[in-house]
């Protein structure tokens, strides 16, 4: 099976909202988990949370990979090629 070439080169970027999800601080909603945008830092919750910042983060920006925000996750995901690593 190939290697999923986003994952492969995906980034390490700061978290931008280290103390959680960038839109629900904003406007004051909650969150399950939260995950970071490994092109760019953006924090937002997971697809078990009300409002899904994580993956609306990626359509609206395509950027592919997202990481675990969770103590002692690494796990990160692939929106375009729906691949974990």
């Amino acid at each position: 099976m190939a290697t999923c070439e986003h994952l492969s080169h995906s980034d390490d970027p700061a978290a931008r909202t280290p103390e959680g999800c960038e839109e629900c601080l904003a406007d004051g909603g909650r969150w399950v988990h939260l995950r970071r945008c490994l092109e760019c830092g953006h924090i937002g919750c997971c697809d078990s949370s009300p409002a899904k910042h994580a993956t609306a983060h990626f359509h609206a920006t395509t950027h592919p990979v997202m990481q675990s925000y969770e103590p002692g996750e690494t796990w990160r995901w692939c929106f375009v090629d729906s691949r974990m690593g």
